[in-house]
């Protein structure tokens, strides 16, 4: 089969791989219709995910047809339309009963932090992801659902991580009526954030990033107010002067371990690697909520430390919440506001790329070429 093949940092292309297999009975093969480059797909391509493997195929955001299943699976049967979120849980653990799905206890082996996920280093379980013609998908009983026959693929396939992601950044902020909220970030999770921050009552949403045309899309997308940090002395000082110097009820961390904007972090995080990449990001969110407020981080960090300012978070008493996202949790609620017409998830794909293409599309959404927003990928099999 086509798959992506990890070659180290800046370095993948499409090749032949062995087609997958069922290993156990609660097995399925999926073959893929299509699947995403997420925003924390590129922290592996940067190199900045320890224990990511040459030989890796990346990919957690996919759907695809049921081609086989082990004899196990009850739930499904050959010729299922489904969507596998990202996560790779039990459904049995003590943490899959309280509907924490990304913090499953059995389904990643090399480590008791994060549950497995798709094609996410050997951190989160060594799992090939779906970047490929077929995908074994673990659990088959658990995550995968069977698609509504009135959705559309391409809302499908975006609902398996980046819509569940941005809902829960806002669900972990505890957004009250009237509640100003602020959101790092314009990428796809953080567009995303800014959209759901309104279903749960937001009286202002602001979004602050450093590239103009994805400022440009938030603005439209999440009808928000949207800031270019570059044009800015001190983002944290202009935030605090626009929320009358209290600062935002709600700060959202969607960027992550790759954040621009302090040269030290970029150095240390992103150059050196003394830390799990650069919290600008997380700085900037404990800075600039209010004392008594709420940041949600949902962007991803690699293991081992980071520099934070504990201190502040101490001395202004900011609750954090930060998880990765419980999608199997989310699902029902999510594909009801989706038919509701109050996400539109396909609006933010902006590339459509064959699997072939994949070293391309990786670089054009690295570099932020193109205006790139969202790209997904096309095997060549579910063009024919």
């Amino acid at each position: 089969m086509l798959a992506m093949n990890y070659r180290g940092p800046f370095r993948v292309r499409a090749e032949q791989k062995p087609e997958p297999e069922i290993q156990h009975p609660e097995d399925a093969i999926v073959r893929v219709l299509r699947s995403c480059i997420c925003g924390s797909d590129l922290h592996l391509y940067h190199g900045l995910v320890p224990d990511t493997r040459v030989g890796t195929t990346f990919g957690h955001e996919f759907i695809g047809i049921v081609e086989a299943v082990g004899s196990d699976v009850q739930k499904l049967k050959v010729g299922d339309k489904v969507l596998v979120p990202f996560n790779i849980a039990c459904g049995k653990c003590a943490f899959c009963k309280q509907e924490l799905y990304g913090n499953c206890h059995e389904s990643n082996p090399e480590a008791t932090a994060v549950g497995g996920i798709f094609g996410y280093s050997h951190t989160a379980g060594g799992f090939d992801g779906g970047q490929a013609e077929y995908v074994r998908v673990p659990y088959a009983d658990v995550g995968p659902l069977i698609i509504p026959e009135d959705m559309h693929p391409d809302d499908a396939v975006l609902l398996t991580d980046v819509v569940p992601t941005g809902y829960q950044a806002a669900e972990m902020g505890g957004i009250k009526k009237g509640d100003t909220v602020v959101v790092f970030g314009a990428g796809p999770v953080g567009i995303m954030a800014a959209k759901c921050a309104w279903l749960f009552g937001a009286g202002r949403v602001i979004v602050i990033d450093h590239l103009e045309y994805r400022l440009d899309f938030v603005r439209k997308y999440a009808q928000c107010e949207a800031y270019n940090f570059r044009s800015m002395t001190d983002p944290v000082v202009f935030l605090k002067k626009i929320t009358d110097w209290f600062g935002a009820d709600v700060c959202i961390d969607a960027v992550g371990s790759d954040a621009a904007g302090n040269a030290m972090q970029t150095i240390t995080g992103k150059k050196m690697m003394l830390q799990a990449g650069s919290a600008t990001a997380l700085h900037w969110a404990i800075n600039s909520v209010k004392k008594g407020g709420i940041v949600s981080i949902v962007g991803v960090y690699g293991p081992t430390d980071n520099l934070v300012p504990i201190g502040n978070v101490v001395n202004k008493g900011i609750t954090i919440r930060a998880n990765q996202a419980s999608v199997k949790r989310l699902l029902p609620r999510l594909i009801e506001h989706v038919r509701s017409g109050y996400i539109d998830p396909k609006a933010i794909i902006s590339h459509r790329i064959p699997l072939e293409e994949v070293a391309d599309a990786y670089h054009i959404f690295s570099a932020k070429l193109d205006n790139c927003i969202k790209p997904i990928l096309i095997p060549p099999s579910a063009r024919q």
